[in-house]
């Protein structure tokens, strides 16, 4: 896993580089515009929205035992919104950055390797319908886990293990959004991607745990989705392109 932190690093260094800044501005106002914008608003509804699941309970306000309730059922809920927030950033800011971040991708790789990447060629036609296609197939396969990781968190004592089944989802989702841009420049359908990744599970959990952390720290958070998609990129050269037989990485 501590493989998966190193190449999410290097992309933090590999967004300073000559070539490779100029397309990281734009996901990166991106970033922070959506990043304010949801802060802003979980703020100010977070309060208006756990009493409202309290009293859709049917919760007897009785004072204190109200409080105490209300405590309890705080860090649940503070976890099932840190979970939407990271969905809705991460899905959100994938699809708006989505040419940027492929055109990220390939000055990173041509800045590694010296060659430039030619990605396969099809008709604005082909493009259209096969960009909504895959957003679709991704929301269709990030649905039937999310229901069942539902299902599993309102089951006795198999629920106590729910938060680490979320948290590693949203990790593994994490590494499939960021990896995407460097694995579609290179042909490979949204299948193959996650069949691609599931072979070295461990790096790419790892990956995608260090870029939910990163989320989380002021300041870092804004160069997340870039810095992710520099670190994917590298990732892949190393670790999964077979045809790569590179020794020494320019950094």
């Amino acid at each position: 896993m501590l493989n998966g932190t190193y190449y999410f690093l290097k992309g933090l260094m590999l967004i300073t580089k000559s070539g490779i800044r100029i397309w990281v501005v734009i996901p990166l106002l991106i970033n922070i515009i959506l990043f304010s914008a949801l802060t802003y608003y979980s703020l100010l509804y977070f309060p208006i929205m756990l009493d409202t699941v309290i009293t859709y309970l049917q919760l007897p306000d009785w004072g204190i035992i109200f409080a105490i309730i209300r405590w309890i059922m705080l860090p649940l809920f503070i976890v099932f919104a840190m979970i939407t927030f990271f969905f809705t950033f991460t899905f959100i800011a994938t699809l708006i950055s989505d040419p940027f971040n492929g055109a990220l991708s390939k000055a990173v790789e041509k800045h590694i390797t010296g060659r430039r990447v030619k990605s396969p060629s099809e008709s604005i036609f082909k493009t259209v319908i096969g960009f909504f296609g895959e957003k679709l197939e991704k929301l269709w396969y990030y649905f039937k886990w999310i229901i069942l990781l539902i299902i599993i968190s309102f089951i006795p004592v198999i629920n106590i293990i729910s938060p680490i089944l979320w948290f590693l989802f949203s990790a593994w989702i994490a590494a499939l959004e960021y990896a995407d841009p460097v694995l579609s420049n290179h042909g490979y359908s949204v299948p193959e991607q996650r069949k691609l990744l599931a072979k070295k599970l461990m790096l790419t959990l790892g990956f995608g745990i260090s870029v939910i952390v990163a989320m989380f720290i002021p300041i870092i958070n804004f160069f997340v989705m870039p810095a992710a998609v520099a670190g994917a990129t590298q990732m892949w050269l190393q670790q999964f392109d077979d045809a790569s037989v590179l020794t020494d990485i320019k950094v």
